[in-house]
């Protein structure tokens, strides 16, 4: 299984039934394709798209549903879409139960940085300031290390998102909570050891006295 899938299985694992889930662009838009059976889950898209699907076929798309990024997702039945102010009243209006954002670095603390590289040309932060401030629950999808660098950090050298701290991390090696500030580890992936996750981490990491596996 690849470490994109691992991420995004053990993510869906943290929705319940009604919720309201923003997805942001990259690995978060894989966890649509990984609700559980039975359970129905409000996928909303920041452009102005409650009820997402997964990914359409090859050829299926509709030039006018996209996620934010831009890439063509589907529309469930019952979908309904809206301009970008309701949108954004949604998110600042603290009515999202959960936002599952990409990152470039999330910090010892839990804060965390995803929209610029210094000297990169970026479109800006788009919706992820409002995202992190709004959502009842933020959960970080990413994966361990970026060519061979540590993504949890000791502290973020790259512009934060939020003085918000996101409440879990969760990457291809591991799932890591921030109780009381710090950085805990809670899950191992299936084959991982508590080494070999310590040795791909900047940050100091607290480990849970009941360190359980990932269930992917």
């Amino acid at each position: 299984m690849d470490a994109q899938t691992i991420i995004a299985k053990r993510i869906a694992q943290e929705l319940r039934d009604g919720m309201l889930v923003n997805l942001g662009i990259g690995i978060p838009t894989l966890v649509s394709k990984f609700v559980p059976a039975g359970m129905n889950v409000y996928f909303q898209s920041e452009n102005g798209l409650i009820g997402t699907g997964v990914p359409p076929a090859e050829g299926m798309h509709h030039p006018l549903l996209t996620d934010a990024g831009g890439k063509p997702v589907s529309a469930l039945p019952g979908a309904c879409t809206f301009d970008s102010a309701m949108s954004f009243g949604l998110i600042r209006g603290g009515h999202l139960d959960m936002t599952v954002l990409g990152a470039l670095q999330v910090d010892a603390a839990g804060h965390l940085a995803n929209w610029m590289i210094p000297g990169k040309m970026v479109p800006g932060m788009g919706g992820a300031m409002d995202l992190v401030t709004g959502a009842r629950r933020v959960v970080v999808a990413m994966q361990h290390t970026a060519k061979g660098q540590p993504k949890i950090v000791k502290q973020c050298s790259l512009p934060l998102t939020s003085a918000r701290v996101v409440d879990l991390v969760v990457t291809e090696l591991a799932v890591i909570g921030f109780p009381g500030g710090r950085a805990t580890l809670l899950e191992i992936a299936p084959g991982v050891t508590v080494k070999q996750v310590r040795e791909a981490t900047e940050a100091e990491l607290e480990v849970s006295e009941r360190v359980s596996t990932m269930a992917v």
